[in-house]
């Protein structure tokens, strides 16, 4: 049972799977579900949490990364599916179990929390990102985005809590493995935000009420963890150790938004 602070924490983060967990007051919600459902169950418990805790799932868009389990795992523990319009058509022949659609413009519920969805540019049917809060505190959750756009960075102002991602470093996607094609994908306006974009993006907002940033979808290939937390914190004036890292492999632990 939550402490009574919005807390969340991530079950992994990286182009191979991304889920993530947010807790307040009972309540408790998975945003994606990119890894098998047993992955899932198994990174669960590193958090003491069973399938049974968890009340709802909500998919931002389509990629594997984002959906890979949340078939199997809706049906087998009966977790409700919340997902755009177009994100359903995208997967139409993808059984899961009871279907709820929500607008990427339009504020919803689960519980004891409140949803504020928000389109992004990224090249996916209908994709959305999320700001969830408790009515007091606020979470925003900013991720597969290729630019920032005047209204996502109107989401994410004075937020409590960002997590964000920082996919590539430039050079190193330049120089790295990918194919030419993959890379003109992950650095365009539909594809992945770089450290120096994520940067830019928290120098636009009003940073004042973050007590928790969090790095994610670092590329394995693209990225080092030390260039992103070189690059958020000197955007916020902070230590780089101020800045947490989300993995692929080990995601990160719970982490709490308070009153203070």
């Amino acid at each position: 049972m939550s402490s009574g602070a919005l807390r969340f924490a991530l079950l992994g983060s990286g182009s191979k799977g991304n889920a993530l967990v947010v807790e307040y007051a009972g309540t408790r919600l998975l945003i994606d579900c990119g890894f098998s459902a047993r992955e899932i169950e198994k990174r669960l418990a590193r958090l003491d949490l069973m399938p049974a805790d968890i009340n709802a799932i909500i998919i931002t868009h389509e990629h594997d990364d984002h959906w890979k389990g949340v078939s199997r795992f809706s049906r087998v523990h009966d977790i409700p599916v919340f997902l755009t319009p177009g994100t359903q058509a995208a997967k139409a022949d993808d059984g899961l179990a009871a279907i709820e659609l929500y607008s990427p413009h339009e504020l919803f519920s689960i519980g004891e929390l409140e949803l504020f969805p928000y389109p992004v540019p990224h090249d996916a049917r209908e994709p959305a990102q999320l700001i969830i809060g408790n009515g007091d505190k606020r979470l925003g959750v900013l991720s597969d985005i290729g630019h920032a756009t005047p209204h996502v960075r109107a989401m994410i102002d004075a937020c409590d809590g960002l997590v964000i991602e920082c996919n590539h470093d430039p050079e190193l996607l330049a120089r790295g493995p990918y194919p030419r094609s993959l890379k003109a994908r992950v650095g365009g306006r539909l594809g992945h935000l770089s450290n120096a974009q994520a940067a830019a993006l928290i120098g636009e907002i009003d940073a004042s009420h973050l007590q928790q940033v969090v790095v994610a979808h670092i590329s394995e290939s693209n990225n080092r963890p030390e260039l992103a937390q070189a690059a958020l914190s000197e955007a916020l004036s902070c230590a780089p150790d101020w800045v947490h890292v989300a993995n692929q492999h080990e995601g990160l632990a719970w982490r709490s938004l308070v009153n203070r």
